[in-house]
Formats: C-alpha cells, sequence, structure tokens
C-alpha cells in the first residue's frame, strides 16, 4: 500500500474512553484518513464528529463495514468480545482483507480466539495493547506491542503510526498482550519500591525532592520516579492511570502466569496492596497511589 493510498484509508475506531477518543482524533489529524467512530454512549460519537470531523455510527457493525482498518480500544474481553462477535458486532460486516487492530489490554486467549474469527471471514486481526496512560494516548507517543503476522503488521504500522512513538511486533496473535502483561508486571514492582522509598525518605527527614534530583540520574532512575515523585510526594493522586485499571491488568496477568507457571510473588503481592487502595476508596487514583497505604 502507498502513501498516498494509506493516506485515504477508511478507518473504524470503536471506544471513544480516555485512550480511544484521542487515538482516534490522531489518526484523523495527523494520519488523515476517513474516520467513522462508536461509542456505546452515542453523545461521545457525537461530541468526536464535532471536534474531528469524520462520522459516527450507530453500531460496531455499522462503523467497520467497508473499512480497511478498523480499531478498537474498550474495557475487557467480554466487551471485546461484545463489539466484535456479539450482535451487531464488527465482524459482521469486515470486508476481506482488512485488519481488525485491538488496542484493548485484554487476555492472550481472547487475541487468539479474535485471530480465528477474523481469518474465517478472510480479514486479519492485530493484538496491540499501548502503554503510556492518557498523556500518551493524547500527546500521540504511545508504545504499541503486536501480536499478528509479519506482513500484515507492516501494512498495519504506518496508520498505527499516528498515535505512536514505538511500534513493535512482538509475535504471533497473542504476543502483543504477552508482552503488555510484563509491561504490567515490571511496573508493579517498580511502583511499590518507589512508593516505599519515598515512605522511608520521608521517615528518616530528607527533602525528598533533594533525594530524587540525585538518584534518578544513577541505576534507580525511572519514568514512574521522574513524573511521579512530586505527586506522590504531595499526596496527589487525582489523575493517570486508574487502580482500577492496574487491577484488571494484574488479573489477567495472574491469571495468565497460572496457565503457564510463571512464579510472580511480588505482583501478587502489590495487586492486594492495590485492593487496599480500592478498599480506601481509591480505584480511580494513579497507580502511584501505593504509598497513601503505608502512610496511613
Amino acid at each position: 500500500m502507498t502513501t498516498q493510498e494509506l493516506t485515504m484509508a477508511t478507518v473504524a475506531f470503536i471506544g471513544l474512553g480516555v485512550m480511544g477518543y484521542p487515538m482516534a482524533g490522531h489518526l484523523k489529524r495527523k494520519g488523515g484518513h476517513d474516520v467513522t467512530v462508536y461509542n456505546r454512549t452515542f453523545a461521545r460519537a457525537e461530541a468526536w464528529v464535532a471536534e474531528h470531523g469524520g462520522a459516527a455510527a450507530r453500531t460496531p457493525a455499522e462503523a467497520a463495514k467497508g473499512a480497511d482498518f478498523v480499531f478498537a480500544c474498550v474495557g475487557n474481553d467480554d466487551d471485546l468480545r461484545a463489539v466484535t462477535t456479539g450482535k451487531d458486532g464488527a465482524f459482521s460486516t469486515l470486508k476481506q482483507g482488512a485488519v481488525f487492530i485491538d488496542n484493548t489490554t485484554a487476555s492472550a486467549d481472547v487475541a487468539r480466539e479474535l485471530d480465528e474469527a477474523a481469518r474465517a471471514r478472510g480479514a486479519h486481526f492485530i493484538d496491540a495493547p499501548v502503554s503510556g496512560g492518557q498523556a500518551g494516548a493524547e500527546n500521540g507517543v504511545l508504545t504499541v506491542m503486536c501480536g499478528g503476522e509479519p506482513e500484515i503488521f507492516e501494512k498495519a504500522k504506518p496508520v498505527i503510526d499516528a498515535y505512536a512513538r514505538m511500534v513493535g511486533l512482538m509475535g504471533p496473535a497473542g504476543a502483543g498482550q504477552l508482552t503488555k502483561m510484563v509491561n504490567q508486571i515490571c511496573i508493579a514492582g517498580l511502583v511499590q519500591g518507589l512508593a516505599e522509598g519515598v515512605h522511608f525518605g520521608k521517615k528518616a527527614g530528607l527533602d525528598i525532592e533533594k533525594v530524587i534530583e540525585v538518584i534518578s540520574k544513577g541505576a534507580a532512575g525511572s519514568w514512574q520516579m521522574e513524573n511521579r515523585h512530586k505527586t506522590m510526594n504531595a499526596g496527589k493522586y487525582d489523575f493517570g492511570f486508574a487502580v482500577d485499571w492496574m487491577r484488571k491488568d494484574l488479573g489477567i496477568v495472574l491469571a495468565e502466569a497460572r496457565a503457564n507457571g510463571a512464579k510472580l510473588p511480588v505482583t501478587a503481592l502489590v495487586d492486594q496492596f492495590y485492593g487496599d487502595v480500592q478498599a480506601e476508596g481509591g480505584g480511580r487514583w494513579d497507580t502511584s497511589s501505593l504509598l497513601s497505604r503505608l502512610e496511613k
């Protein structure tokens, strides 16, 4: 597919939440594509069209009809099945050769299931969960971890690039979701370590800003440290990637670990800690709120 053909691609986007809304916007503005959107609450789709142009569909099937690329970013496995193979789902109208790109963080099992369902229609499927949070979606700098066929990935990558800084093919269907699980495992332990470090430093009477200024330039440095230490130190958590979402993701991780035999003791423990934060009423707080349970 040439650059000109990519510019003229017909695209559908299903799910206009805090991530999907700006991602679809980048496909329209930066990618220059002809975009039709669907959202369970139709007013949200109408608002998107008022802001970006394009069209709003009443069902996933209507949105996907005739599209070259169909994107989805919904809540979980069940939501994904509903908008793909469910009543009025997108797979009922997928044209032959179309590519369905799923940005939902879901299980590897549902990715493989939908890959088979797409093939049965003569279409293609890529599981493509993202990392970078709401800010990454709004700024078009997400990291996208893909599972699928190499030639289909190469066809889809220039389109995905509209909202991404990094796009990589990790293996066959399901590999994108498995890579996202690795991502969440690493983040869970890292945020807990940062929370304990800040907590210890405050108890020791240290100036946290000065501490972070020094250690962030060494081996302890991380994105979480650079971007979350100020709000953690101030006890502000009403933003960012919600604890409820992280627990959903860690539930997927731990289920997969039970199936493949991986031992994840720290991840399991941090998942319990996030349960404590939910019990405090912090389900919508940023994941950095792990510090709050230490300071109770």
